[in-house]
């Protein structure tokens, strides 16, 4: 709904303000449930200081223009910075009949300072204001949601960079698969973490643009500087398209979409957590601060956290599915519709800062278990591959590689003993090329270090890929 320009002075009574502000058609007030069902004020209160620095600017350049006066203006940016006050403070009183923040916070100035309160909204709508709200409020919680990320970075090279030599079962279809290293593990979550934190960066380009001065969804006949009020707001562009600038919110539909992602990144993390605190598995310790106990069996310490945030994964995308459904069918320009897109974004916001926060902490205290890691990879043949690789150097061809050592596996696995306890005259009956220098890649350090390639889990790389992010993140404080 756009608000019409009214020059006339009323009552600043708060059921006055709403009739004034767009009731003028209507012989008879809404409903009482129709009022709650149709608010958003309980949600929406949030963009206040958002609101009132799109209408400072708007107000600002309104002035500039000559479409309202510098004393107009004068009172304008008084009274904002009270209710900006009287709402830091929790002095200020939200009304639900007053329908949404905008005109909670427009009627609120009215009373303070009178008509020049009124002529705020010359030249915009509501439709241009929650859009320009919704921008602002966004770009400021990515910038922090991307600090967030970065610090769970730090944590993650901190921990790579004490646990490089740790030796861990690498898995897949769950089974042990080949020797790494926990700080390797770790340094593969900062990989996802960085495109996570690359996808908020670009999709915040694409939020920081305005909308403001599109108006209901034409423009206005006012003369305005749509540059102008973009400029002091600190948007990198001006949306082209009025009709486009009010009715989209494919930004987003993005960042819910990017949200998603941060959390299916977690949840695998937190799935590992815990399984590794399992007692089948006994990998690693989380601190007690993140855990709690049952309520029938007090030997149990349950991962509390790592399990919480696995299941808050499923709300951010139902978030992501909530936008994606609610602008399918829209046609342009606004619709009512779109007060639904605050709350699965507000919700996104929320539940990601809160779980990156608590993981920044936790990750930080986890305590690997290096001798039952170290058990672990030692069972499963997890240097197979590397006897496979060690035939094949010397000529034997891969796929024949394959099959031989898929039989020593098997005596192996008779003798209930490793490959490395097979005797060397053993080893040779499956081939002649095997001389004693084979026990050298049969060793699970033998088999992490000879992965000494740029991604590889050698130690020696998980060292250069932690002073790599050390740069980084040096870089990254002096910008």
């Amino acid at each position: 709904m756009t608000q019409e320009h009214n020059q006339h002075n009323h009552s600043a009574d708060p059921l006055h303000a709403k009739k004034e502000a767009w009731s003028g058609r209507f012989s008879e007030p809404v409903a009482e449930f129709v009022l709650r069902y149709t608010q958003s004020v309980s949600f929406d209160k949030r963009m206040a200081m958002a609101d009132i620095a799109g209408s400072l600017a708007h107000a600002r350049m309104l002035a500039t223009c000559g479409v309202i006066s510098e004393k107009d203006f004068s009172d304008i940016e008084r009274g904002m910075n009270q209710i900006a006050d009287e709402i830091r403070t929790g002095k200020f009183l939200w009304q639900l009949e007053l329908e949404d923040v905008h005109l909670n916070i427009e009627a609120r100035l009215t009373q303070l300072i009178g008509d020049a309160g009124k002529r705020l909204h010359t030249g915009r709508s509501r439709n241009d204001q929650v859009a320009t709200d919704v921008r602002l409020y966004l770009r400021t919680e990515i910038d922090e949601i991307i600090g967030l990320l970065c610090h769970l970075q730090e944590v993650l090279v901190a921990q790579a960079a004490k646990e490089a030599d740790t030796i861990m079962p690498g898995f897949t279809h769950m089974q042990v698969a080949q020797p790494v290293t926990f700080g390797h593990h770790m340094l593969a979550y900062v990989e996802m973490f960085e495109r996570d934190r690359e996808r908020m960066s670009d999709l915040r380009r694409r939020v920081n643009r305005s909308p403001l001065g599109a108006a209901a969804l034409a423009g206005t006949t006012y003369p305005i500087d749509r540059e102008q009020s973009a400029r002091l707001l600190g948007f990198e562009a001006v949306a082209q398209n009025s009709l486009d600038a009010v009715s989209d919110r494919d930004f987003a539909i993005e960042f819910t979409s990017a949200a998603s992602l941060v959390m299916i990144h977690i949840s695998r993390l937190s799935e590992e957590l815990v399984y590794w605190m399992s007692q089948s598995f006994s990998f690693i310790k989380l601190p007690d601060r993140f855990t709690t106990g049952s309520s029938i069996m007090p030997q149990k310490k349950n991962p509390d956290v790592p399990e919480t945030a696995r299941g808050k994964c499923s709300r951010v995308v139902g978030d992501l599915v909530t936008m994606a459904m609610l602008m399918k069918g829209l046609p342009l320009a606004y619709n009512k519709d779109l007060q639904e897109d605050k709350e699965p974004v507000f919700d996104a916001i929320d539940t990601v800062k809160d779980t990156l926060r608590a993981f920044v902490e936790m990750m930080a205290g986890v305590e690997p278990n290096r001798e039952r890691m170290r058990q672990a990879a030692a069972s499963g043949y997890p240097t197979a591959t590397d006897l496979a690789d060690y035939l094949a150097r010397r000529g034997v061809p891969f796929r024949t590689a394959h099959d031989i050592v898929g039989r020593v596996v098997r005596l192996a696995s008779e003798r209930a003993c490793d490959i490395a306890d097979l005797s060397l005259q053993e080893l040779r009956e499956f081939s002649d090329v095997i001389t004693e220098d084979v026990y050298d890649v049969l060793t699970l350090e033998g088999s992490i270090a000879a992965r000494n390639h740029i991604g590889g889990t050698a130690p020696e790389q998980v060292r250069r890929q932690v002073a790599r992010w050390e740069a980084i993140f040096a870089e990254r404080a002096r910008q």
